[in-house]
């Protein structure tokens, strides 16, 4: 799944909470809206994937993440997305900017979620599947 580095730069915050479950938004504008996928949005000029999916995270969900490690990248169609695995610092859950939902999801409700191309082969890769 890793792939290079061309295509529009954006970044997807990877976060599980103490059970395991994986903290999902489901879109609310183009491209894949209305789909599910992780937290994501593209890097703004001079801003690192880990900056990025930090503030996305926050944009997206309302919750403080912190950036642990890069766990891969993938490009779906134009996007060139680096996963980054994060840390929950706090915050309450909400959505917003772009997310028309938010909601962390166990390994059941990940298999019956419509999600975004690539998102699930990507997760798995990386081993940040939910439990």
């Amino acid at each position: 799944m890793d792939g290079g580095t061309d295509g529009v730069q954006c970044a997807g915050a990877l976060v599980h909470d103490d059970a395991g479950r994986l903290l999902l938004v489901r879109r609310g504008n183009e491209p894949a809206r209305g789909r599910w996928c992780e937290p994501s949005g593209r890097c703004e000029p001079g801003e690192t994937p880990a900056d990025a999916a930090v503030r996305e995270a926050f944009e997206e969900t309302g919750l403080a993440v912190r950036a642990v490690a890069p766990v891969g990248s993938v490009r779906v169609g134009g996007y060139q997305i680096h996963g980054i695995r994060c840390s929950l610092v706090g915050g309450t859950l909400r959505a917003g900017d772009d997310a028309a939902e938010v909601r962390w999801v166990d390994a059941e409700q990940f298999a019956t979620l419509p999600l975004a191309p690539g998102v699930a082969d990507a997760l798995k890769a990386w081993g940040c599947l939910p439990r």
